[in-house]
């Protein structure tokens, strides 16, 4: 919800508000509710976007940790792709985990505190795979040899886009490209659920995508025991390049 404006009482009216023409109080008027609502909606991640819209980020006011409820409130990330950073020109899109949540984690080799995260990420993918939960790296700022190399040397068993431009990231409207690390909860439509500005641990990150995953059921499965969309991509069976810990 909006949060109500607080309407001023009459005496604070008279101390504030010069005399103006009709005209000028007009467009006054219109300029102040204009930014009320603006200012409304930084509030809280439920007044960031408009139902049924596109995702675009809007500044937090100092928060590190977002949560846009309810789902149908939710704006939708459309467009997000880019070149695997483990098996250079295979494209990874984000359609290719249709029916999937998906973990979008903003990274570099060159970042301490995305070190210092890796293995929670891990942990959480490991406990979450089977339930219909995918994770999506985007690395950035990087070269590709030292990326690679922190994959193997950490054992990222999830693939990343290698984002060295920043083109990746333009598909995250708005979103603060300086930000490193940051994570990115799309619930299975692919609406933007929760956001961290910050480093995370398992414990932190664990609940919200559980919660967001029981949100809606996962993907059926096949007669195979396959689900019938969304499951493992070509983008998963060559993430790590044989990585070990």
């Amino acid at each position: 919800m909006v949060p109500a404006a607080i309407t001023p009482s009459r005496s604070a009216r008279s101390r504030s508000s010069p005399c103006l023409p009709g005209a000028r109080r007009g467009r006054l008027a219109l300029a102040v509710a204009t930014a009320l609502l603006i200012t409304a909606g930084c509030a809280t991640g439920d007044d960031a976007v408009v139902p049924g819209s596109s995702f675009e980020f809007v500044a937090p006011g100092g928060q590190t940790r977002i949560f846009y409820d309810p789902p149908a409130q939710r704006g939708a990330v459309t467009g997000l792709s880019g070149e695997s950073l483990t098996d250079p020109g295979r494209q990874i899109t984000l359609a290719d985990y249709n029916g999937q949540v998906v973990v979008l984690n903003v990274w570099g080799s060159w970042c301490g505190p995305c070190r210092a995260e890796t293995d929670d990420l891990e942990a959480v993918y490991a406990e979450t795979k089977d339930t219909g939960v995918r994770f999506l790296g985007i690395d950035v700022r990087d070269d590709r040899s030292a990326a690679q190399d922190f994959v193997r040397n950490f054992g990222v068993t999830y693939p990343s886009l290698f984002d060295s431009s920043g083109r990746s990231l333009l598909a995250l409207k708005g979103f603060p490209r300086n930000t490193v690390p940051s994570t990115i909860v799309l619930d299975r439509r692919h609406r933007v659920a929760a956001v961290f500005l910050t480093a995370l641990v398992r414990e932190d990150l664990l609940p919200v995508v559980q919660r967001i995953a029981a949100e809606e059921p996962a993907p059926s499965a096949g007669p195979s025991g396959t689900p019938t969309t969304g499951g493992s991509t070509a983008a998963e069976s060559t993430a790590t390049g044989g990585a070990t810990r």
